[in-house]
């Protein structure tokens, strides 16, 4: 069933002569598809296009991905089966995807490469920084959903940020946003691949956009920069090797062979991203919430590992980090602390929780006393 329906008088919600309550795909059609666009822009969104529900391409791919077992500890991935991949199946009466995107690169931040080969200082993803995007995207979509229902009257629609089982890059590279590149990711000519991504599942006929090809070619870049060898081959990723789910979904131990190659990546991994020649052309982010909060873009390992958990809640509310909880939280810290150059701080500060109620953070925090020659 559709959420986010709005009933209200169709009389009072009548549209203007040129484009009546229901469109099609003729002429009608493209001029409300157009103004949609124009109104996600200026909401803040870089670009939005239209799609159908017809993902069966990629639901071969999903199926055989979790047949392979590379989605790890992520039982929600199977659980939804292919309510993921079947638009029409998660939301009855959906007919169109109206996909988005916004740029999330956080302006004036310390150089990511220059924290990765800082081995004292804790890297986390460029897209953590700032505030939490499933409420700034979600809102923006609930707004552009009522100018689109200004003009057609009542509506059915549903809006999704990371937040149901919805194949989004699937869906955006349907919608002409860019393509899926070798590490997985979406690709953009012009824009690069540093922009979150939202959709409106929609019961109206819209008009459709075209996908855009690939422009990966040749180039493996990607593939080559893996700390951990998680993009096992072109458009193929192995989750349970992937140093973003290793220090967000993953629970528990993480696997003793990967924690070396983490390095100081404490929350997420770029890796990927930072290498591929389009982000050459990525766009800064606007949006004031994700500009980096509490300066975790240049900030010590030791400075966060001393946050008890009442700080931690603190100093991550609003943002995304704190979904991982302080226990998940200290463990990564445990292994960026045992990668780091030896020093009697880091020694003294892993010391002090040598007796942490975890046995996750315990056992983390031996393994790093070890590597540091305690």
């Amino acid at each position: 069933m559709f959420r986010g329906r709005r009933h209200k008088n169709r009389a009072a919600c009548a549209a203007p002569a040129d484009l009546p309550a229901r469109v099609g795909e003729g002429s009608r059609g493209f001029l409300l598809s157009q103004r949609i666009k124009t109104w996600a822009l200026e909401l803040g969104f870089d670009r939005a296009g239209i799609c159908d529900t017809d993902l069966t391409t990629h639901e071969a791919h999903l199926l055989r991905w979790l047949d392979q077992g590379r989605h790890g500890e992520m039982d929600y991935m199977a659980r939804h089966g292919t309510r993921r991949s079947r638009p029409e199946a998660l939301v009855p009466g959906t007919l169109r995807i109206i996909s988005v995107r916004m740029a999330y690169w956080p302006p004036q931040t310390r150089d990511a490469g220059s924290v990765l080969h800082d081995s004292e200082s804790a890297f986390i993803t460029r897209y953590a920084l700032g505030r939490d995007y499933h409420k700034v995207m979600r809102k923006r979509l609930q707004t552009l959903a009522e100018r689109i229902e200004s003009v057609t009257g009542p509506f059915g629609y549903r809006a999704f940020v990371d937040s149901a089982p919805v194949l989004e890059k699937a869906l955006a590279e349907k919608a002409g946003l860019g393509w899926i590149g070798k590490h997985t990711n979406l690709l953009s000519r012009h824009h690069g691949s540093w922009y979150f991504l939202g959709e409106l599942y929609t019961d109206l006929p819209l008009p459709l956009d075209t996908p855009e090809r690939s422009h990966c070619g040749r180039c493996r870049a990607c593939l080559d920069a893996c700390p951990t060898g998680a993009i096992v081959a072109p458009y193929e990723l192995d989750a349970r090797r992937c140093i973003s789910y290793l220090t967000i979904e993953h629970p528990g131990s993480i696997p003793e062979p990967l924690r070396p190659l983490m390095g100081n990546r404490i929350y997420g991994c770029d890796d990927c991203q930072r290498v591929c020649p389009w982000n050459r052309r990525a766009k800064v982010a606007v949006e004031p919430d994700f500009r980096a909060r509490h300066g975790l873009d240049d900030v010590s390992l030791v400075t966060l590992f001393h946050w008890d958990e009442p700080t931690f809640l603190r100093l991550t509310e609003g943002s995304v980090i704190r979904r991982i909880g302080h226990e998940r939280w200290l463990r990564n810290l445990a292994v960026g602390l045992g990668n780091a150059r030896p020093s009697p701080t880091i020694r003294e500060a892993l010391m002090k929780q040598l007796e942490h109620p975890s046995t996750w953070v315990r056992e983390h925090v031996r393994w790093a006393l070890d590597r540091q020659g305690q």
